[in-house]
């Protein structure tokens, strides 16, 4: 089965082409141009999408080898996401699927995260423990199946994502905030700067709004001009990133014991960063149990996983038509708590 995946819920364009589960293309065109606002800017992805999705499409399709008549299926990310770029995507699908007339598929991006590690040649193992950390989502899951998810927690204020790009912002490293963060952590000597990790009464869930915080109350409090010297920049990053991590392998742990999966996976923008990945590795190496991480490329916003959780949906016997809306605040048909 050949399947084409359309990936535009934020801020990269992307289309892939899966050849059963292989990945044969995976195109990603990144909007760099908002780092010039310290932010995504809907309007202008909108646009920026409408200008990329067809020769992006157009160049999978001749990088694959094949003609549109060869494809069978047509999957596009329906939500969440930002509404103006969701619909480009998604509109543009369903009716490149009607032209050629194949099945559409609408998918979950965050489903699209969840089931990433399958893009893997070593495949994740069910029950599969997965955390998925990107700009907008803070979410610990237990996948029991391709069609049962079951949710265990959640952030309930801001994703990790966005508190790396506030504190950033913040302490006048810029945006992203994911890479840079990282980055000025990496040069950190005194590695003495200690923030908060929240402490919730609500099992695996996440905060991260009071560590933002904290480290305002920080900068305001010893640097009052606004002016944080490089060296002392290192070390608050360095703290910053670490309370990050302390959180989500706090409660990745416990899900470990509470649930003894047969397998981790980490996924998201942020899974991107080498500390978190790190820490995941370990925790699989201390439970012995393996942790499946998708490649860089497939972290992020990426077409690849939407045409795979769209082939999982097909081959289950999903049914859709193209006729089928999109909804912004769409979550997921098989999450439960």
């Amino acid at each position: 089965m050949t399947v084409l995946g359309i990936e535009t819920s934020c801020d990269e364009t992307s289309v892939a082409i899966l050849n059963s589960d292989e990945v044969i293309v995976n195109l990603i065109s990144s909007q760099d141009f908002h780092k010039l606002y310290g932010g995504v800017v809907p309007e202008l992805s909108s646009r920026a999408h409408l200008e990329q999705i067809v020769p992006l499409t157009r160049e999978a399709i001749r990088k694959a080898g094949l003609t549109p008549d060869d494809i069978d299926v047509v999957t596009a990310t329906a939500g969440p996401g930002l509404i103006g770029a969701l619909l480009v995507g998604f509109t543009f699908a369903k009716h490149f699927a009607w032209s050629i007339g194949k099945p559409f598929v609408p998918v979950n991006h965050i489903e699209g995260h969840i089931f990433s590690g399958f893009l893997m040649p070593e495949k994740p193992v069910y029950p599969l423990l997965v955390l998925t950390v990107s700009g907008g989502h803070t979410l610990l899951t237990l996948v029991e199946s391709e069609t049962r998810i079951r949710f265990l927690g959640s952030t309930i204020d801001d994703a990790a994502g966005e508190a790396f790009d506030k504190v950033a912002k913040m302490t006048g490293l810029g945006y992203p905030g994911g890479p840079k963060i990282q980055n000025a952590a990496a040069k950190a000597i005194r590695k003495d700067i200690v923030f908060p990790v929240a402490n919730l009464k609500q099992e695996f869930h996440f905060s991260f709004s009071g560590l933002k915080t904290s480290v305002l109350r920080y900068v305001q409090k010893n640097f009052p001009d606004g002016v944080v010297p490089e060296e002392e920049l290192n070390e608050i990053a360095f703290g910053f990133q670490d309370s990050v991590v302390k959180a989500l392998s706090k409660n990745m742990e416990k899900a470990i014991k509470t649930f003894k999966p047969g397998s981790l996976s980490l996924n998201g923008g942020v899974a991107a960063n080498s500390v978190i990945r790190n820490e995941v590795i370990r925790l699989g190496e201390k439970y012995n149990i393996p942790a499946v991480i998708p490649a860089f490329e497939y972290c992020g916003d990426n077409a690849a996983m939407i045409a795979l959780r769209g082939k999982q949906l097909f081959d289950a016997g999903e049914k859709f038509t193209r006729d089928s809306e999109p909804f912004p605040a769409f979550y997921s048909n098989y999450l439960y708590s």
